[in-house]
């Protein structure tokens, strides 16, 4: 096999729970991703990235697993997620699969053993502290879905440390037994035939050992600061690696929240020998207020922000020749057209332009389910959230630090809450929109008699059409690979203009990323020489003469040359 194959590919995220039911109780399963392997394959992916589907209580959709080693009930049998591996396989999928390591269900037999004692051989598979002299919290810590990060357990007598929910306990790296327990796991589904790990939160496994309170007092009580990057991350994440990534070959992305463009490199430069890439976080902050109250105190997207996020890491990468996971939505973010873009009038060309402005750049591009088609956001009401995420950030920001009304929340709920990517798919318009012959486990968006997979492969303007082209560019233009990036006007307040150049080509890549027309000029000169347009989302667009129309965006082959280019 060959071990850089993710360079060249683009890999499509199913959230099992929200993608097919085939037997009417209204939850996604196993044979549902199996009818529709042939779907990702049509679109062009390389690789199927799913969701959890290990045995799990479900309190945080999955992420809160109860046995690693057997797929829940609800999505199918073990024998069934066989039958995906190697029905992928078949197609010439790669299966990767979501390893939650940070923490485990507190239904998880490690942490019902934990919890009885303090002597128990699994005593220390997680983090436990006595009370503060108080009878209080041991400190300040926070948990990310709000409150505080520990919890007092009554028949242990202690108080155990939980960064997500209070059922998500989190595991004890500093244990080397809980380190192999991991690491066994791991090597049981690869020889079951998986090809990679997404690996959720990997940044948070090492804890300061010191527990001292972290200082950030607007966020009293509790705080979530200073989760990531612990002091043994780096130790952590190289011995996983030489103990299941590099013996057997198998792709390792890593859920990196803090990480940035400066400090990326400690985690994926080559001669590191932890990761082949990360899931940034930085580049989605691009419409949410600095300094504010969290990912729900919004402000209008910044593009001139979010050219220089993507470009900084474009150039720390390419400096050491590493990868990053590229997206714009997954399970934890919303629909790009209703966040950041027009979902009504312009839901089409948003969608694509975003597109385009993302596989255009270096790295490995990621296809969240439903974005092939331009799935929205819709209008919820609070009582209709489902999201732990969404309940914990009301409860923290309305009711406890009254920093935001209840319609403020629910109208940044609107644009960011997870529930919007975790509704189920709609394959047709249809009742349940195809989904499911039951009641769905979660309400489809109202928009599915319109917005579906039916009918947008059948439309003249087919989101998922534009998609199979940008993918089929990925795979036979080697610039888009390997090629230098450039950024051009980076003032622009509207438009993400850059060059992608290598020795045998340059493109242009152009995205208005605004619902207004806007100059064309600095572009066009850019590219004043003859130039072949390769994809764009106006199909009448013929030159690089006009201005660009709202959300328009393209892909332009330039003659090559050696002198210097404008920027």
């Amino acid at each position: 096999m060959n071990n850089q194959w993710w360079r060249q590919a683009v890999i499509y995220q199913v959230y099992p729970k929200s993608f097919q039911d085939t037997n009417g109780d209204g939850i996604g399963d196993l044979q549902g991703i199996i009818e529709h392997l042939p779907y990702i394959k049509r679109l062009g992916a390389d690789a199927v990235w799913l969701s959890p589907v290990y045995c799990s209580p479900q309190v945080d959709n999955g992420y809160d697993i109860a046995d690693y080693r057997h797929v829940d009930p609800m999505f199918g049998s073990d024998a069934d997620m066989d039958e995906l591996i190697k029905q992928a396989h078949h197609l010439g999928l790669k299966i990767i699969m979501d390893l939650v390591a940070n923490h485990t269900s507190d239904q998880h037999a490690w942490f019902k053993q934990s919890r009885q004692s303090k002597d128990n051989p699994y005593s220390d598979y997680y983090i436990w502290r006595d009370p503060a002299p108080d009878g209080g919290v041991p400190n300040n810590w926070g948990s990310s879905f709000g409150g505080s990060a520990w919890t007092f357990d009554d028949t242990r007598g202690q108080y155990y440390l939980h960064y997500y929910s209070p059922q998500q306990p989190d595991l004890n790296w500093e244990n080397p037994k809980v380190r192999q327990a991991v690491y066994d796991i791991m090597r049981y589904w690869v020889v079951k035939g998986v090809d990679g790990w997404r690996l959720d939160v990997i940044t948070s496994i090492s804890k300061d050992q010191q527990f001292c309170d972290r200082p950030n007092p607007k966020h009293l009580p509790y705080v979530s600061s200073g989760q990531n990057n612990g002091p043994r991350m780096h130790e952590f994440i190289a011995e996983m690696n030489r103990e299941v990534f590099t013996p057997l070959n198998q792709l390792s992305i890593g859920e990196a929240p803090d990480s940035s463009s400066e400090n990326v490199l400690a985690l994926v430069a080559p001669d590191q020998h932890e990761l082949n890439m990360v899931i940034p976080f930085e580049h989605m902050k691009s419409d949410v207020v600095p300094g504010g109250n969290g990912h729900f105190d919004l402000q209008p997207l910044d593009v001139v922000y979010l050219k220089g996020v993507l470009s900084r890491w474009q150039e720390t990468l390419a400096s050491v020749n590493a990868g990053s996971a590229l997206y714009f939505e997954n399970h934890d973010r919303a629909r790009i057209p209703s966040r950041w873009g027009d979902d009504g009038k312009y839901r089409y060309q948003s969608a694509t332009a975003f597109a385009t402005a993302l596989h255009g750049l270096r790295g490995t591009p990621f296809v969240y389910q439903g974005e092939e088609i331009g799935l929205t956001n819709t209008k919820l009401k609070l009582e209709d959230y489902e999201d732990v995420e969404t309940k914990g950030a009301y409860h923290k920001l309305v009711e406890e630090q009254k920093v935001m009304t209840k319609s403020q929340f629910v109208e940044a709920a609107n644009k960011v809450s997870r529930d919007h990517a975790r509704m189920p798919i709609p394959w047709n318009g249809g009742e349940q929109g195809g989904f499911t012959t039951g009641k769905p486990w979660f309400a489809l968006n109202p928009s599915f008699p319109q917005i579906n997979v039916r009918n947008d492969l059948e439309s003249k303007q087919s989101v998922f059409e534009y998609y199979q082209r940008l993918i089929k560019l990925r795979h036979e233009l080697g610039v888009l690979t390997d090629g230098a990036y450039e950024l051009i006007a980076p003032e622009d307040p509207h438009v993400f203009g850059y060059w992608r150049i290598d020795t045998n080509q340059r493109l242009l890549v152009i995205a208005n990323l605004s619902a207004h027309e806007q100059s064309i000029t600095p572009y066009s000169q850019a590219a004043e020489e003859t130039c072949k347009i390769i994809i764009t989302n106006y199909a009448d667009r013929r030159s690089l003469k006009e201005p660009l129309r709202p959300y328009e965006a393209m892909i332009v082959g330039v003659a090559n040359r050696s002198s210097s280019r404008n920027s």
